[in-house]
């Protein structure tokens, strides 16, 4: 398939990129520079910079661009390829030639008959493509450029920051200088893009969580494993509760299950075999059994239904979980909220007959629905399939695997959900419906899934006695509301850039007393919002600050509302309030005041 247009001059813009690198810096040795969503990169071998050199460079690249040069694709045996870079001493492109030249697997014994019929020279050299810039650069490439420098729009491209990546990802490799750039068709592209990225890193969560005081990391504790403080912790539990709210509103009971357990649970499941690299190993010093931190809940619950006999009448059957998980995720995998080693999921599965499939399948899409909702999100639903060219990954054989994804795909109809399917995304043992929630900056974040497993009740044994006395097996169904509330406060923090709805903040209510002699009547005030609701989150700040500084914090730390207390409030027993992002809202009684906040809380 050709690339697109946008595609074409992103990779055009890297090669740009390229030519100007080794102009600046002739010793520079090249990698590879692919596209990516909005831009490019380009990697470099014996390069060191910082993105204070980023302008020096985009300056070079806008002077090749306006000398008007014509790409150029030619294909050049690999032999007279390697030749070419073994001369100009480019170790990372003749790595690429030793790769693109190597004879490829037979998938077939037709292929292979066909294949030795042919001389044995084509079977070992290949030809590989070689762009040149005009006459200023020659790089080694697959082709989809412009056909010209002068088609690449200046105006909307832009060197963006300076990284380190290991040369094909591999950390036994020698470290690389990545530089990115974002490019666009037109400026209005590039600016919007530009904010984004900006308010984004406004927004980071890693900074913001610092900031107001949600969560710290240790390296005593270790990578991936946040320590919630209070604040952080009033957040985290409220995401969990209304978690929990909505699945009780569906007929889910929790339970809760161990975080460690027997190998043997993990063979029968799958996940011993499919999973084992992200699963972290248990020692006992006591016996030489092996145990595993469980990465998910789905095992554990098999065996809550299969501690008993059950009847079809005692289905469906349905178990929320909000038990630590743990999973063995690459150091550098691991960023902030979004990647951790230790967290929980609202996780749930419901245990059902095949006559039950769409109404349990509804029930949970309406709680996600209407999570969504109220933590005003907007969303896409994804159909996650088998990766039918690798089916060694999955469980389960051909037809439980079409049975699953069709009764999916036609749930998904019925219902009138508009769906985009997805190949290779589908779990291990089953497809599913991945809710991708964009958040305020209309990035995706996958959120809410609904997973059919037709693998594991066969593979646990369990059963169920139906109308007619037989025995059958009960079909699982695992499903998330918002995924990993830990992960999924990181994603709110940015979403509402740390000014969470009053129901969600860690401090809803600040009283201001307007100097030490109103502290008393700051105090009665709070006993009385106290007594209205036990669950707001208010405190008295008396700290020896003037009342303007004091606003001012509250305004940084994000509070909802300010309540300010002087001689006036307390002689007509009122309160000054003020709304963050309001301002003042002048002088109430106490009743009006808690009436207004009267909403989740």
């Amino acid at each position: 398939m050709a690339d697109s247009p946008i595609e074409n001059i992103r990779h055009s813009f890297a090669h740009v990129l390229a030519a100007a690198v080794k102009k600046l810096y002739p010793k520079v040795e090249l990698g590879i520079g692919p596209v990516i969503e909005n831009g490019f990169y380009y990697d470099f071998g014996k390069l060191k910079i910082t993105e204070a050199d980023l302008p020096k460079i985009e300056e070079e690249m806008r002077n090749i661009v306006k000398q008007n040069l014509a790409f150029k694709k030619e294909l050049w045996p690999a032999p007279k390829a390697s030749l070419h870079y073994k001369k100009l001493k480019q170790p990372y492109k003749l790595d690429l030639i030793q790769e693109l030249a190597r004879p490829t697997r037979l998938d077939s014994a037709r292929q292979a008959r066909t294949a030795l019929r042919r001389p044995p020279a084509s079977r070992i050299l290949t030809k590989v493509g070689m762009v040149h810039m005009g006459d200023v650069f020659l790089d080694l490439c697959r082709g989809g450029h412009v056909k010209n420098t002068s088609e690449l729009p200046l105006d909307a491209f832009k060197l963006t920051s300076v990284a380190g990546a290991y040369w094909r990802g591999d950390e036994k490799n020698p470290m690389l200088t990545r530089v990115y750039g974002a490019a666009f068709a037109t400026k209005q592209e590039l600016d919007d893009y530009l904010w984004r990225q900006e308010e984004a890193e406004k927004r980071d969560h890693r900074k913001l969580g610092r900031d107001l005081g949600l969560f710290v990391f240790s390296e005593l504790i270790g990578p991936g494993l946040p320590v919630y403080t209070p604040k952080g912790t009033a957040v985290l539990q409220k995401i969990k509760d209304y978690s929990r709210e909505l699945r009780k509103e569906i007929g889910y009971q929790e339970v809760y299950t161990p975080q460690i357990n027997k190998a043997e649970l993990f063979k029968i499941s799958g996940h011993y075999d499919k999973y084992k690299e992200s699963m972290f190993h248990v020692r006992s010093n006591y016996t030489e059994e092996e145990y595993f931190l469980k990465p998910m809940n789905c095992p554990q619950h098999t065996q809550l239904y299969a501690s008993e006999l059950r009847s079809y009448k005692d289905l469906p059957l349905r178990f929320a979980d909000f038990a630590n998980l743990y999973r063995d995720e690459k150091p550098g995998e691991l960023n902030g909220l979004s990647r951790l080693r230790a967290f929980s999921q609202d996780d749930g599965h419901s245990f059902c007959t095949e006559d039950q499939i769409e109404d349990e399948f509804n029930r949970v899409l309406g709680a996600v629905e209407k999570a969504m909702k109220t933590y005003a999100m907007k969303y896409w639903i994804r159909l996650s399939l088998r990766d039918e060219k690798n089916k060694k990954k999955y469980l389960g054989d051909d037809v439980t695997w079409g049975k699953s994804q069709t009764t999916l795909r036609n749930l998904l109809k019925k219902k009138g959900v508009e769906y985009k399917e997805a190949q290779g995304e589908a779990a291990f043992y089953g497809p599913k419906m991945d809710l991708m929630a964009k958040d305020s900056l209309g990035r995706e974040w996958q959120l809410s899934t609904i997973q059919f497993d037709l693998n594991m009740p066969g593979r646990f044994g369990l059963e169920y006695v139906d109308e007619q006395g037989k025995k059958k097996t009960p079909v699982m169904i695992h499903a998330a509301i918002v995924g990993s509330p830990e992960r999924f406060l990181g994603v709110l923090i940015e979403h509402y850039a740390g000014a969470f709805p009053f129901w969600l903040a860690p401090e809803q209510i600040w009283i201001l007393p307007v100097s030490d002699k109103f502290a008393g009547y700051a105090q009665e005030v709070q006993q009385k919002l106290l007594a209205a609701n036990k669950d707001f989150r208010v405190r008295v700040n008396v700290e020896n600050e003037t009342l303007g500084k004091r606003i001012r914090e509250g305004e940084t730390m994000k509070i909802p509302y300010l309540l300010v207390v002087g001689e006036k409030e307390m002689s007509n027993n009122e309160i000054s309030v003020r709304e963050r992002g309001k301002g003042n809202l002048g002088v109430m009684k106490l009743e009006a005041f808690v009436q207004k906040t009267h909403i989740r809380v």
